[in-house]
C-alpha cells in the first residue's frame, strides 16, 4: 500500500467546484496522513485564493472560459488552451502524482488531458446531471467517474461509474437548534413559517427582483422570508424590506445550518452544490436554473429532481410572475411538502467525500 501518495486535484471557478476539491482533500488525508496534495486551478480566479486558505498549495493556469455570448471575446481562447496545456505537463512532470483528480472547472480539462497523455492515473468527479464535453472527452481514459445523479450512464461508460453524490459542507445538518430557535436566530417570528432564498453566493437577479416585487404578498400570507441577495443586491433589497419585520435581508448567509433548519420550503438556482445541500437537509424547493449556466446544466440538475418528484422547476424568464405564487402555494400544501422532501432525500449522500476517496484509494494502492 503506497502511504504517502501524490494527489492532484484539478478545478474550480465556482464555489460548486471549489468546495468538493477541497472536502476530497481533507479526506484524503485522513486515509493518507503523509499523502503529497497539489492542486491546479485557474489564474485570476476563486480558488486561488480560497485553496490556500484551506491550506493547501496551488498552481495556476492562464486558462479562462469559453464565452458564448461574445465570440470576439474568444480570439485569445486558443492561445490561452495551448499555454496551459503546456504549463499543465511541466507541473504534472514536476510533482509526478499517482493520481490527477478533475472536479471540473476551467483548469482540469488541460490538466486531465495532459495527466492521460502522460499515462498518469485519473478520477473525475462529475457535479451535474448533465455531462459537459470536456468531462465525455477525458473519460475515455479515466480509471473511475465519481458521479453525483443516476442514469449517468448516458454520457459515460457504465463500467466507470460509482454513484457518490457530492461533497457538501458537514455543518449543514449539525446545528441543535430547532426550526423555531432558528427563525428566531435570523430575527423572524418562530411561529410564521420561513421561505429561505438563496440565489447563490452573489446572489441571483431574476430571484432577488421577483422576491422584492412581491414582499407585500409574503407579508399578507403571514410567511417570513431569510433572504441571500448576494452583495450587489444587498442595498436595493434592504430598502425594499423596510416596513417588513419579517424579511431579514443578508448579503451572505455563513450559518447555513441555521438558515436551513430554519426554512420550510427553499427558493434556490439549481447549481450542482446547491442541489446537494437541498438533497442532504431533504427541504422542499422551488429551483430556478441559471439559464446561461454551460450546456444549461442547472436546468438539467433540476428536471433530474422534478422528474422523480422531488423539486419544483421555475424558469428564469417566468420568475417575475410565478416564483412568490408558486412557494406561497408550496408552503400552505404539507402534503406536497413531505412528499418532496421524502423524494429528494434518496439523492443525498452525505458520505461523498469518503466515497470518492476510497476510489482513488484503489487506484493509487493498486
Amino acid at each position: 500500500m503506497t502511504a504517502s501518495p501524490k494527489i492532484l486535484i484539478s478545478g474550480g471557478g465556482t464555489g460548486g467546484h471549489i468546495y468538493p476539491a477541497v472536502a476530497i482533500a481533507n479526506s484524503c488525508k485522513e486515509v493518507f496522513p503523509n499523502a503529497e496534495i497539489l492542486f491546479v486551478g485557474a489564474l485570476g480566479k476563486m480558488e486561488m485564493e480560497k485553496v490556500p486558505k484551506a491550506g493547501y498549495k496551488i498552481v495556476g493556469l492562464p486558462i479562462a472560459g469559453f464565452n458564448r455570448s461574445n465570440m470576439l471575446a474568444n480570439l485569445g481562447f486558443p492561445f490561452k488552451l495551448i499555454k496551459s496545456v503546456w504549463e499543465a505537463r511541466n507541473v504534472l512532470k514536476g510533482f509526478k502524482p499517482d493520481i490527477a483528480v478533475g472536479v471540473g472547472g476551467y483548469a482540469s480539462g488541460p490538466t486531465l488531458f495532459v495527466a492521460n497523455l502522460l499515462g498518469i492515473s485519473t478520477l473525475l468527479q462529475e457535479q451535474n446531471s448533465f455531462a459537459g464535453v470536456t468531462n465525455k472527452l477525458l473519460a475515455r481514459k479515466a480509471k473511475k467517474i465519481c458521479v453525483a445523479y443516476p442514469d449517468m450512464e448516458r454520457f459515460f461508460p457504465k463500467a466507470k461509474l460509482v454513484f457518490t453524490g457530492n461533497p457538501v459542507r458537514k455543518d449543514i445538518v449539525s446545528t441543535n437548534l430547532s426550526k423555531e430557535e432558528a427563525k428566531a436566530n435570523f430575527g423572524l417570528d418562530a411561529e410564521r413559517k420561513c421561505i429561505l432564498v438563496i440565489g447563490g453566493s452573489q446572489g441571483a437577479r431574476s430571484i432577488n427582483r421577483a422576491i422584492k416585487n412581491d414582499l407585500a404578498k409574503f407579508e399578507s400570507a403571514q410567511v417570513s422570508v431569510l433572504w441571500q441577495t448576494g452583495p450587489a443586491f444587498e442595498e436595493e433589497a434592504l430598502e425594499a424590506a423596510k416596513g417588513y419585520a419579517n424579511v431579514a435581508v443578508r448579503p451572505f448567509i455563513y450559518e447555513m445550518d441555521k438558515a436551513y433548519a430554519a426554512a420550510d420550503v427553499v427558493i434556490s438556482r439549481a447549481g450542482a452544490l446547491s442541489v446537494s445541500e437541498l438533497c442532504l437537509t431533504a427541504k422542499p424547493a422551488v429551483l430556478v436554473p441559471f439559464p446561461l449556466a454551460a450546456e444549461d446544466h442547472q436546468t438539467q440538475n433540476a428536471l433530474s429532481l422534478v422528474e422523480r418528484n422531488a423539486a419544483v422547476l421555475i424558469k428564469d424568464a417566468e420568475a417575475a410572475d410565478q416564483l412568490a405564487d408558486t412557494a406561497l402555494g408550496l408552503i400552505d400544501d404539507e402534503i406536497r411538502q413531505m412528499e418532496l422532501s421524502k423524494n429528494i432525500r434518496l439523492f443525498a449522500k452525505p458520505n461523498a467525500a469518503n466515497e470518492i476517496v476510497e476510489e482513488i484509494k484503489k487506484i493509487v494502492t493498486k
